[in-house]
Protein backbone atom coordinates (compact mmCIF):
# COMPACT_ATOMS: atom_id res chain seq x y z
CA UNK A 1 0.00 0.00 0.00
CA UNK A 2 1.71 3.50 -1.03
CA UNK A 3 0.35 6.78 0.71
CA UNK A 4 1.69 9.76 -1.00
CA UNK A 5 4.77 8.06 -2.91
CA UNK A 6 5.29 5.70 0.19
CA UNK A 7 5.10 2.61 1.65
CA UNK A 8 3.31 2.12 4.70
CA UNK A 9 6.05 0.32 6.06
CA UNK A 10 8.60 3.56 5.38
CA UNK A 11 6.19 5.95 7.18
CA UNK A 12 6.55 3.26 10.41
CA UNK A 13 10.07 3.13 9.91
CA UNK A 14 11.01 6.59 9.64
CA UNK A 15 8.84 7.38 13.12
CA UNK A 16 9.45 3.78 14.57
CA UNK A 17 11.20 5.68 17.51
CA UNK A 18 7.93 7.95 18.32
CA UNK A 19 5.41 5.24 17.68
CA UNK A 20 7.65 2.96 20.23
CA UNK A 21 7.70 5.75 22.92
CA UNK A 22 4.01 6.50 22.19
CA UNK A 23 2.85 2.84 22.84
CA UNK A 24 5.43 2.51 26.15
CA UNK A 25 3.81 5.56 27.67
CA UNK A 26 0.35 4.72 27.05
CA UNK A 27 0.76 1.09 28.12
CA UNK A 28 2.43 2.37 31.64
CA UNK A 29 -0.14 4.90 32.51
CA UNK A 30 -2.94 2.69 31.88
CA UNK A 31 -0.55 -0.20 34.01
CA UNK A 32 -0.14 2.36 36.85
CA UNK A 33 -3.91 3.40 36.52
CA UNK A 34 -5.21 -0.26 36.67
CA UNK A 35 -2.55 -0.68 39.47
CA UNK A 36 -3.67 1.34 42.40
CA UNK A 37 -1.47 4.51 41.41
CA UNK A 38 -3.74 8.26 41.90
CA UNK A 39 -4.51 9.72 38.81
CA UNK A 40 -2.80 12.83 39.74
CA UNK A 41 0.28 11.20 39.82
CA UNK A 42 -0.21 9.33 36.88
CA UNK A 43 -1.60 12.33 34.95
CA UNK A 44 2.11 13.00 34.66
CA UNK A 45 2.76 10.76 32.39
CA UNK A 46 2.00 12.17 29.16
CA UNK A 47 1.08 10.73 25.80
CA UNK A 48 -0.30 13.86 24.93
CA UNK A 49 3.45 15.18 25.34
CA UNK A 50 5.01 12.12 23.48
CA UNK A 51 2.66 12.72 20.69
CA UNK A 52 3.07 16.81 20.21
CA UNK A 53 7.39 15.53 20.73
CA UNK A 54 6.39 13.39 17.49
CA UNK A 55 4.75 15.87 15.73
CA UNK A 56 7.52 18.49 16.15
CA UNK A 57 10.22 16.24 15.40
CA UNK A 58 8.42 14.28 12.55
CA UNK A 59 7.80 18.27 10.76
CA UNK A 60 11.43 18.91 10.82
CA UNK A 61 12.86 15.63 10.39
CA UNK A 62 10.86 14.97 7.41
CA UNK A 63 12.25 17.76 5.21
CA UNK A 64 15.98 18.18 7.03
CA UNK A 65 16.27 14.03 6.39
CA UNK A 66 14.47 14.28 3.06
CA UNK A 67 12.09 11.81 3.61
CA UNK A 68 9.15 14.11 2.28
CA UNK A 69 7.20 17.35 2.52
CA UNK A 70 3.89 18.57 3.60
CA UNK A 71 1.73 15.47 2.21
CA UNK A 72 3.69 13.36 4.03
CA UNK A 73 3.46 14.67 7.16
CA UNK A 74 -0.18 13.46 7.42
CA UNK A 75 0.18 9.76 7.31
CA UNK A 76 2.87 10.32 10.04
CA UNK A 77 0.49 12.04 12.25
CA UNK A 78 -1.98 10.28 11.50
CA UNK A 79 -0.01 7.09 12.72
CA UNK A 80 0.84 8.59 16.08
CA UNK A 81 -2.16 9.71 16.87
CA UNK A 82 -4.42 6.41 15.80
CA UNK A 83 -1.90 4.57 17.73
CA UNK A 84 -2.09 7.35 21.33
CA UNK A 85 -6.03 7.05 21.08
CA UNK A 86 -6.49 3.16 20.53
CA UNK A 87 -4.55 3.03 23.88
CA UNK A 88 -7.12 5.27 25.22
CA UNK A 89 -9.82 3.18 23.75
CA UNK A 90 -8.69 -0.10 24.98
CA UNK A 91 -8.49 1.88 28.54
CA UNK A 92 -12.02 3.09 28.19
CA UNK A 93 -13.13 -0.63 27.20
CA UNK A 94 -11.36 -1.75 30.11
CA UNK A 95 -13.60 0.78 32.47
CA UNK A 96 -16.77 0.07 30.89
CA UNK A 97 -15.88 -4.09 30.76
CA UNK A 98 -14.91 -3.97 34.85
CA UNK A 99 -17.22 -1.14 35.72
CA UNK A 100 -14.17 0.34 37.29
CA UNK A 101 -12.37 3.93 36.46
CA UNK A 102 -8.58 4.36 34.85
CA UNK A 103 -7.05 7.20 33.67
CA UNK A 104 -8.67 7.00 30.69
CA UNK A 105 -12.07 7.23 31.90
CA UNK A 106 -11.98 9.27 35.18
CA UNK A 107 -14.33 11.62 35.28
CA UNK A 108 -12.23 14.38 35.25
CA UNK A 109 -11.13 13.75 31.87
CA UNK A 110 -14.63 12.69 30.63
CA UNK A 111 -16.40 14.53 27.37
CA UNK A 112 -18.94 15.25 30.26
CA UNK A 113 -16.80 17.19 32.56
CA UNK A 114 -15.43 16.49 36.35
CA UNK A 115 -17.77 14.45 37.62
CA UNK A 116 -19.16 12.98 34.57
CA UNK A 117 -19.29 8.91 33.23
CA UNK A 118 -16.06 8.42 31.22
CA UNK A 119 -16.97 5.09 30.87
CA UNK A 120 -19.90 5.09 28.14
CA UNK A 121 -19.65 3.83 24.19
CA UNK A 122 -20.09 8.03 23.56
CA UNK A 123 -16.67 8.67 24.74
CA UNK A 124 -15.23 5.70 22.66
CA UNK A 125 -16.61 7.15 20.19
CA UNK A 126 -15.60 10.40 20.39
CA UNK A 127 -11.84 9.32 20.93
CA UNK A 128 -12.57 7.55 17.30
CA UNK A 129 -13.50 10.72 15.75
CA UNK A 130 -10.61 12.57 17.72
CA UNK A 131 -7.98 10.19 16.91
CA UNK A 132 -8.49 9.37 13.09
CA UNK A 133 -9.99 12.36 11.68
CA UNK A 134 -10.10 15.72 13.86
CA UNK A 135 -6.32 15.37 15.27
CA UNK A 136 -4.79 14.26 12.50
CA UNK A 137 -5.89 17.07 10.24
CA UNK A 138 -5.03 19.94 13.51
CA UNK A 139 -2.08 18.07 13.69
CA UNK A 140 -0.88 18.38 9.56
CA UNK A 141 -1.84 21.77 9.95
CA UNK A 142 0.65 22.73 12.98
CA UNK A 143 3.29 19.76 11.29
CA UNK A 144 2.69 22.00 7.51
CA UNK A 145 3.20 25.45 9.52
CA UNK A 146 6.58 23.70 11.27
CA UNK A 147 8.04 21.93 8.00
CA UNK A 148 7.36 25.85 6.45
CA UNK A 149 9.32 27.05 9.06
CA UNK A 150 12.19 24.67 8.84
CA UNK A 151 11.97 25.46 4.96
CA UNK A 152 12.46 29.27 5.62
CA UNK A 153 15.11 28.63 8.06
CA UNK A 154 17.33 26.07 5.92
CA UNK A 155 16.87 27.86 2.95
CA UNK A 156 18.77 30.80 4.75
CA UNK A 157 21.43 28.77 5.66
CA UNK A 158 21.79 26.31 3.12
CA UNK A 159 25.06 23.90 4.67
CA UNK A 160 22.29 22.60 7.01
CA UNK A 161 20.00 21.46 4.41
Amino acid sequence: MRIFGKSLSEYFGFEKVILALIAIVGIVRLALSLGGVSNSVVKWISITAISFIGLIYVSITAYTSRFGSYKQILPLVFLQTALAHLIVIVGIILAIQSNKDNIYSAPEYSPAGPGGNGKTWGHVIAHLIAGFVFLPLLGWLIGSILMFVTKKVASQNPSQA
